[in-house]
C-alpha cells in the first residue's frame, strides 16, 4: 500500500528533485521508504513512498526494475495471488531477487504484457514505464479500490496515487470542470473519468491506460465490464443452501487472501451484515482471536456501537471503541481537504478517519465489509424502487395517487431526481434515475431529455435488466467507487493504514451479479443470501435491525459546535462571490434558513464540504464551457 507521482515530458527534462518534493505530498500513504527513478534522458521520473506490507526487506523498494532495467513500475495495493503467479513465471524461466508482489506484477507484465491484468486478484493501481518503446502502461482494479488519476497535455503526462501532487505541479490548469462540479453538486463526490478539475482525469475502474512520446494522446481501454456477468442464472431452481454453499466458499477464499501480510492485521466492525461475516470469516480462517475496531457516537439515534460490541462478544474478538463527538468533528474538518483532493460531501469521512486512526494505534491492515449493499440489494434507496417498480403496474388513477404519496418520502435522492427530471436537463441525478427506470416512465416523464454517455452506456445491454439490477450495477460502478471506496481510501491511507475488502474480490463480486434477485431481496428482506451464510456463524439477533449506514448527527454537530465553520465559510459573500461558483447571495439565505432550523443540512454541508476544499486547493474560476444544466443544478442546490 503506497503512493506514487510520475513526471514525463516530451520537451524538456525534469527536476527530480522537484518530483521528489511533489512525490513526499503522499507521504502519509508511504512512511516506510521513499524512492526515484530517473531516465537517462531526465525525460522521466517516477517517484514512490511505500508502506511495507509484504516484504519488509529492501527487496520491495520502489520504483522496481526488471533484470535489464528496460522496464520500471511503481505499483500500489496488493496483487494476492501473486505466490501462484510466481509459480507459473517461474516455470517459464523468470528470476525473482524479492518475495514482494511488486516484482510478480513487473514479471506477468513481461510474461503476457497488458492482459497480465486479467490474472490478478487484489486491488491495485500501478505504472510501468517501457524504456525500448518510451511507453508507459497504467492499470487501475477492476472495482476501483486503488485510486489512479493522470493529466496528459502537450507532451506532457503526469500520473499519481492522488491528485495532490499533480494539482501542485508547477504550471498545472487549476480551471474547474464544470461537469464534474455539476456531479459532485448533485451527487456529493466526482466520479470518474471526470476529475474536479478540467486538465485531469481519473483512470475508471477496470481499466488500462497506454501513453507514449509518439502518441501524447492517452489511451484507455476496458479490461473488465460487470455487465458480462449479469444475466439469468443458469439454475435458479437451485436450493437455497447450495446457493450460500458456493457463496461461503468464494468469501472464505477472498478473506484467506486478504490475510497474507507481514504485518498486523484487524478489523473494522459495525455489527452489521457485512462487517460481521468479514469477522466471522477471519476467525473461521485464522484460527485466532481477531482484533476489531468500531466507533461510537453519543447520540443514540446514531449509535451501533452496542450491536457491535455483541457480535464481537460472541465471536470472542479483542475489541476496541473510539468515541466520534461534536469536539472530533471540529478539530477534524480542516484536515479532511487535506486528504481528499477534491471536494468530498460523505460526512461519515469523519468516524472513518477516527476509526482508522485507532485502528492504526494497533494494526497495519484492517478488513472492512464494504460492498455488500451494492452486491446484495442493501441500500433503503432500492426498498423504495421496489415500491415504485409495483406502484408503476397499478391502473392510471392509482399511478397519480402513489406519485403524491411519494412526496412524502424523506428522501433526498428521490426529491433531486424529481426535480432534474422536470428540469428536462442533463444533470446527473437524471442520468442516475434514467438508468433505472423502465422505458414507459423515460417516455411519459421526460421524452425531450437529452441522451448522455451514462445513459447510452447503460442502454447498452442493460436495458432488459430489472430496475433493482440496473439500479445496483450503476451504483457499483459510480457510487461504490467514486463514494465509499475513495472515503476509505482516503481516511486509512491518511494515517498509513491500509484497508482491504474482500467482498469486493472480483470472484465474489462475478458470482454475486449473478445471483437470482430473488436471492438478493426476497419478502422484502435486503441481503437475503449473505443473510443466510452469515447465519451460520453469528444468531440473526444479533445482526437483524433496520440498516442505519455510517452516518453522523450532522445536523445538530452543523447547528452546534461547527457552526463557526458553518458561517465563517458560507456567509462571507465576498469570499464565494470571489470563487465564481455561487451567488453569494442565495448562499446565504439558504445557510441561514438551515442555522433557524428551516431546512435540512445536506446541502448546506454539500456547499460547506466544496467551500474548504476551495479555500485549500485555490481553483481558477470555471471553464469556460459552462453549461445551463449546471447553472440550473447550482441554483437549485443553493
Amino acid at each position: 500500500m503506497c503512493g506514487f507521482f510520475g513526471w514525463l515530458d516530451r520537451d524538456r527534462a525534469v527536476d527530480a528533485g522537484e518530483v521528489a518534493e511533489l512525490r513526499d505530498l503522499l507521504r502519509h500513504r508511504g512512511p516506510d521508504d521513499a524512492g526515484a527513478y530517473t531516465s537517462d534522458d531526465r525525460r522521466v521520473v517516477l517517484g514512490f513512498r511505500r508502506l511495507s506490507i509484504i516484504d519488509l526487506s529492501a527487496g520491495g523498494h520502489q520504483p522496481m526494475p526488471n533484470a535489464d532495467g528496460t522496464l520500471w513500475i511503481v505499483f500500489n495495493g496488493e496483487v494476492y495471488n501473486f505466490a501462484e503467479l510466481r509459480d507459473q513465471l517461474r516455470g517459464s524461466g523468470h528470476v525473482f531477487r524479492s518475495s514482494s508482489d511488486t516484482e510478480v506484477v513487473l514479471h506477468a507484465y513481461e510474461q503476457w504484457g497488458e492482459s497480465c491484468v486479467d490474472r490478478f486478484i487484489g486491488m491495485f493501481a500501478f505504472a510501468i514505464w517501457d524504456t525500448r518503446t518510451r511507453s508507459l502502461f497504467a492499470a487501475r482494479d477492476r472495482l476501483g479500490i486503488k485510486p489512479l488519476y493522470y493529466s496528459a497535455r502537450a507532451g506532457r503526462m503526469l500520473i499519481a496515487s492522488t491528485l495532490k501532487p499533480i494539482i501542485a505541479t508547477p504550471g498545472f490548469d487549476r480551471a474547474l470542470d464544470p461537469r464534474a462540479l455539476d456531479d459532485y453538486l448533485s451527487r456529493g463526490y466526482v466520479a470518474a473519468p471526470r476529475s474536479i478539475f478540467a486538465a485531469a482525469s481519473s483512470l475508471a475502474p477496470g481499466h488500462t491506460l497506454t501513453w507514449s512520446f509518439d502518441r501524447p494522446s492517452p489511451v484507455t481501454r476496458r479490461y473488465w465490464q460487470p455487465l458480462d456477468f449479469v444475466r439469468p442464472a443458469i439454475d435458479p431452481g437451485r436450493p437455497v443452501e447450495e446457493w450460500a454453499d458456493a457463496l461461503d466458499e468464494r468469501l472464505r477464499s477472498a478473506v484467506r487472501y486478504r490475510l497474507i501480510a507481514d504485518v498486523p492485521l484487524g478489523a473494522f466492525l459495525s455489527g452489521g451484515i457485512d462487517s460481521s461475516l468479514v469477522t466471522a470469516l477471519m476467525g473461521q480462517v485464522s484460527g485466532g482471536a481477531v482484533r476489531t475496531f468500531t466507533v461510537r457516537f453519543d447520540d443514540p439515534a446514531h449509535d451501533e456501537a452496542a450491536h457491535a460490541a455483541a457480535v464481537a462478544r460472541h465471536l470472542g474478538t479483542v475489541h476496541t471503541e473510539v468515541t466520534a463527538t461534536e469536539a472530533d468533528a471540529l478539530a477534524l474538518l480542516p484536515l479532511m481537504p487535506e486528504y481528499y483532493d477534491e471536494p468530498f460531501a460523505d460526512s461519515s469521512q469523519i468516524p472513518t478517519y477516527l476509526v482508522s486512526r485507532m485502528t492504526r494505534e494497533h494494526v497495519t491492515v484492517a478488513l472492512s465489509g464494504d460492498g455488500g449493499d451494492e452486491l446484495f440489494c442493501g441500500y433503503a434507496t432500492y426498498a423504495r424502487m421496489a415500491m415504485w417498480r409495483h406502484a408503476w403496474r397499478l391502473p392510471p388513477p392509482a399511478r397519480r395517487l402513489a406519485a403524491m404519496a411519494s412526496r412524502a418520502i424523506p428522501s433526498a435522492r428521490l426529491h433531486d431526481a424529481a426535480r432534474a427530471l422536470a428540469r428536462m436537463d442533463e444533470v446527473a441525478w437524471a442520468d442516475y434515475w434514467w438508468a433505472i427506470w423502465p422505458a414507459s416512465i423515460r417516455q411519459t416523464l421526460a421524452p425531450g431529455l437529452r441522451e448522455s454517455p451514462a445513459r447510452a452506456a447503460m442502454a447498452n445491454g442493460a436495458g432488459q435488466l430489472d430496475a433493482l439490477e440496473r439500479m445496483m450495477l450503476h451504483d457499483l460502478q459510480r457510487y461504490l467507487p467514486s463514494d465509499v471506496l475513495t472515503k476509505v481510501d482516503r481516511a486509512s491511507m491518511a494515517v498509513s493504514l491500509e484497508a482491504r475488502v474482500p467482498l469486493l474480490d472480483h470472484r465474489v463480486v462475478e458470482f454475486a451479479l449473478g445471483v437470482p434477485l430473488g436471492l438478493k431481496r426476497r419478502g422484502g428482506v435486503s441481503k437475503f443470501l449473505l443473510r443466510q451464510v452469515l447465519a451460520r456463524y453469528v444468531p440473526p439477533a444479533l445482526t437483524d435491525r433496520p440498516k442505519r449506514g455510517f452516518a453522523v448527527p450532522l445536523a445538530r454537530w452543523m447547528r452546534g459546535d461547527l457552526r463557526p465553520i458553518v458561517e465563517h465559510h458560507l456567509l462571507d459573500g465576498g469570499a464565494i462571490a470571489a470563487g465564481g461558483v455561487f451567488d453569494a447571495t442565495v448562499v446565504e439565505h439558504a445557510t441561514r434558513r438551515f442555522l433557524a432550523g428551516e431546512a435540512t443540512e445536506t446541502r448546506i454541508w454539500t456547499l460547506l464540504a466544496f467551500q474548504m476544499w476551495a479555500e485549500r486547493y485555490a481553483p481558477d474560476g470555471v471553464g469556460t464551457d459552462m453549461a445551463p444544466a449546471h447553472v440550473d443544478t447550482v441554483a437549485a442546490l443553493t
